[in-house]
């Protein structure tokens, strides 16, 4: 706590000098990126080479994990991000914890908060901010002009499958402890889903939630989708598929299982249009 004080106390004094002459956010030159999809928006939109360090999720393009990591979005420091010097910090709006932000916003580093809808329109709205607060607007439309034609490409694609043959589509967070930790409504997994073309198979809770046996049987999946990491949080196929919660299941049956990057296909970025032509072809077939 003696040494966060002693940053502050720094960044306060630093501040106190020069507030009057502070360069305009779209001038800064040292970019903290905390979000995936915000670091692959500055990439996309030419600017990487602005950015001093990056948080863990964001690991794409292979560039950003050569940038210093100041954590887990969520589980920011305030040492670790001021440790890297920045002028300003591109904010994912699910990002903390809360008293974190708090000692931020205290050292006075700008930092613009960028909204996370998982949608099409949410992806624009987050170039928009991004290239606003970079002062690159004119890429910003270009670049959010090329996402609106991949995602036209992909609702075509996803309109040719007839609502009847809608596959039910289960996706798992974490099996950590035997227990299937799934994905409801209101998430960006519920969002791909149905993007792709699926029906998300979990209505009756929003967010993602532990699951009963009886639900996960309700739920009726013809397909179970996971992220490819490893760990705890994983399981492999043919422990998956034993498990006594989705044994029964036409999914669990023919060994229906989809895994795929997570930020690929959650973080609802440049590359999200490809992932729901991706995710809707692992489902249906070519």
């Amino acid at each position: 706590m003696q040494s966060l004080r002693a940053i502050l106390v720094v960044f306060a004094s630093v501040s106190a000098v020069i507030g009057a002459l502070a360069t305009p956010a779209a001038a800064a030159e040292r970019v903290l990126s905390v979000g995936g999809s915000i670091t692959e928006i500055v990439f996309a939109l030419g600017q990487g080479d602005r950015l001093v360090a990056r948080d863990t999720t964001s690991s794409f393009p292979p560039e950003a994990t050569a940038l210093p990591d100041v954590g887990y979005m969520r589980r920011l420091s305030p040492e670790g991000v001021l440790s890297v010097g920045p002028d300003l910090i591109l904010l994912d709006e699910g990002a903390g914890p809360p008293d974190a932000l708090d000692v931020l916003r205290a050292a006075r580093v700008p930092m613009v908060v960028v909204p996370d809808t998982p949608s099409r329109e949410g992806i624009l709205e987050k170039i928009h901010v991004i290239g606003e607060a970079l002062g690159v607007d004119a890429k910003a439309k270009e670049l959010s002009a090329g996402i609106e034609s991949d995602f036209d490409m992909a609702a075509a694609v996803v309109a040719g499958i007839p609502a009847p043959e809608r596959a039910r589509v289960l996706f798992i967070l974490s099996t950590q402890g035997g227990r299937i930790l799934a994905a409801g409504r209101n998430t960006s997994a519920a969002a791909i889903i149905e993007l792709a073309g699926g029906i998300n198979a979990v209505d009756a809770f929003e967010g993602y939630k532990p699951l009963t046996d009886e639900a996960v049987a309700a739920a009726a999946p013809d397909w179970i989708l996971m992220m490819d990491r490893g760990g705890s949080h994983s399981a492999a196929t043919d422990e998956l598929v034993a498990m006594p919660a989705l044994a029964s299941t036409e999914a669990a049956r023919n060994r229906a299982v989809i895994r795929m990057n997570g930020l690929y296909l959650l973080g609802f970025g440049p590359r999200t249009a490809q992932a729901i032509v991706d995710l809707n072809s692992a489902i249906y077939g070519d």
